[in-house]
């Protein structure tokens, strides 16, 4: 039985810190990558949803052990990113990552989202990441060589929410 989680959908200025935590916990992330996650915190307390970024954060016990960022990719109508999901260290492998995945796609189900895309890395740390999207229904659309660095190419997820969404009355 999964332990008990509370989900918000509001960024706060304490966020920052939460985020910071979290992604430094998961050793996987660059310095410049984690100022990256913050700052996405950081635009979504200054302009809201202006921003562009939606959040899920998952508490327990009052402390924030995992988070999603996604948001519509500009120039389309439709199609949205997923641009983070983290989850702390230590609270990984407890079904946070997948609750706060399966939370943002109510969300944009709810927004007419046609598809979802998630990109991540192609390193052999990697890995076990892909396959979790896999599980959650998301299939590779494109692999992009030598993207972030040389060896280390980009792939690219998507999952098509189509099928959810319900047809106007």
């Amino acid at each position: 039985m999964l332990p008990k989680f509370s989900i918000r959908s509001d960024a706060r200025r304490e966020d920052r810190d939460h985020v910071r935590r979290m992604a430094e916990s998961t050793e996987f992330f660059r310095p410049d990558e984690v100022d990256i996650a913050v700052e996405l915190v950081d635009a979504f307390v200054a302009n809201g949803e202006a921003s562009g970024y939606e959040f899920r954060f998952a508490e327990q016990n009052g402390w924030v052990v995992g988070y999603i960022c996604y948001g519509l990719i500009g120039c389309t109508l439709g199609s949205y990113d997923i641009y983070w999901i983290v989850v702390d260290r230590q609270s990984q492998g407890k079904g946070i990552g997948r609750l706060l995945l399966q939370e943002a796609e109510q969300d944009l189900v709810s927004r007419h989202a046609r598809l979802v895309y998630i990109e991540t890395s192609n390193k052999p740390q990697y890995e076990p990441t892909r396959q979790f999207y896999q599980r959650c229904g998301y299939n590779v659309a494109a692999v992009m060589k030598d993207f972030y660095d040389d060896g280390d190419d980009k792939v690219v997820l998507v999952r098509d929410l189509r099928s959810k969404l319900q047809p106007d009355a």
